[in-house]
């Protein structure tokens, strides 16, 4: 026997990212996962450990791939990059509504210790490459010197996870589009109606 997982690992990841995505960590109870992986409990807890092992797995590779699509923001300006990202994840049915990162902010007591930092380290990320674009857009002049990067960029994570969130409380995608409008005019010396 070679040692290996007699298993697709990405598939795995993949499937439990679903469940915890739609369910939450507390929700996800270790069959939903073993149905949903295709894994047998004892192979489940032999390759992640546990639930929790899972879970941090899990989210890692969630936040690689959420953190990918920031990243891949197209436009000329900070600005335009910042509206583009966040328009990048306005709802279409290829996913779930809702966001992994922010369902497990708001759960954060119920996870592990360990949970508990790669939930924080994932949401930071997430608010750095934001803070990234900021400090661009100082760069460029397309912000003052003394802009409050880091409130900027708490800001436009509460305006992502609005836009990842909000068509669970009925939200539709040209709401959402109007609301990106509306939080981009923050972004000083710019009309609420400037596209």
């Amino acid at each position: 026997m070679s040692g290996k997982p007699q298993f697709d690992e990405v598939a795995v990841i993949a499937a439990a990212i679903e469940v915890f995505w739609r369910s939450g960590y507390a929700a996800a109870a270790v069959s939903d996962l073993t149905e949903a992986t295709g894994l047998s409990r004892s192979s489940l807890y032999r390759r992640f450990h546990d639930k929790d092992g899972l879970f941090q797995e899990a989210l890692e590779a969630y936040t690689q791939r959420v953190l990918r699509r920031m990243n891949s923001a197209k436009a000329d300006t900070a600005r335009g990059r910042l509206k583009a990202l966040l328009r990048a994840f306005l709802p279409d049915r290829s996913r779930p509504a809702g966001c992994l990162i922010g369902r497990s902010c708001a759960e954060i007591s119920a996870l592990s210790k360990e949970g508990q930092a790669a939930t924080l380290a994932a949401a930071a990320r997430q608010r750095e490459i934001l803070a990234g674009l900021l400090r661009e857009g100082v760069a460029a002049g397309e912000l003052a010197e003394e802009t409050d990067i880091d409130a900027m960029a708490w800001y436009y994570l509460g305006v992502l996870q609005a836009v990842l969130n909000f068509p669970q409380a009925g939200a539709d995608p040209s709401m959402l589009d109007r609301m990106i409008d509306a939080a981009m005019s923050v972004w000083p010396g710019t009309p609420l109606s400037d596209s």
